[in-house]
């Protein structure tokens, strides 16, 4: 399909550097590693949420493997429907006060999680919220990568991040597991997310804001 649908952009420039040499590029800029360490909270959340959710779910309130999972499925889907929503909202706001919006819910939702409330409503509700801002500030990442990326850059940028959301991904679900293990709860788990979404909030708020803001034009008077 993509051999018959797709076509290179007319007037493509093909680099010339070599792969190593461009990839040490794209790790030198300073976009490249802030958008690393946020893609890895929001999508890395995300992936992490689909994973682990199913068992959270039936160890911690006890359903079955079917109503589980049926949970999780509406969890993926939201945060998959809300990822374009991200994209479209930083076009609109800037990527800066999507990102700094979904990690306050995503802050607010995990501590809320901790205490292990009622599935009806509370628990519901703080998981789709969660879902709602992990995917929204997913797409909101890749908005910051074009508007802060060097043009000529965004290609490997872009593949960087990807990766990173990949690796936090990996991590969440064994570091749930293992605190479960240890104490038999998972209130600090979600704590220690909450912790992580507010670190990622103030990053947002200072360096990524600030890295913005250079970069946007200064309006010409008249």
């Amino acid at each position: 399909m993509a051999a018959l649908a797709l076509r290179d952009a007319p007037g493509r420039t093909v680099p010339t550097e070599s792969l190593g040499r461009r990839l040490a590029a794209t790790l030198g800029l300073g976009i490249t590693w802030q958008a690393s360490a946020l893609y890895a909270v929001a999508f890395g959340g995300y992936v992490a949420f689909s994973v682990y959710l199913p068992t959270y779910l039936k160890t911690g309130y006890g359903l079955t493997q079917t109503g589980a999972a049926n949970r999780m499925a509406g969890f993926v889907l939201l945060a998959v429907v809300m990822r374009p929503i991200g994209g479209w909202l930083s076009d609109r706001i800037g990527p800066v006060r999507v990102l700094d919006a979904t990690l306050a819910v995503v802050l607010v939702a995990a501590f809320t999680q901790s205490f292990t409330p009622s599935l009806a409503p509370v628990a519901t509700i703080t998981f789709l919220a969660m879902a709602a801002a992990l995917g929204a500030g997913s797409g909101a990442v890749f908005a910051l990568v074009a508007l802060l990326a060097p043009a000529d850059k965004v290609g490997p940028v872009t593949g960087v991040v990807g990766a990173a959301g990949g690796l936090g991904g990996f991590v969440p679900p064994l570091v749930m597991g293992s605190l479960y293990g240890a104490y038999g709860s998972y209130a600090l788990g979600l704590v220690l997310l909450a912790v992580v979404a507010a670190a990622a909030l103030t990053f947002t708020g200072t360096g990524v804001r600030h890295a913005g803001t250079r970069r946007t034009p200064a309006p010409q008077a008249h």
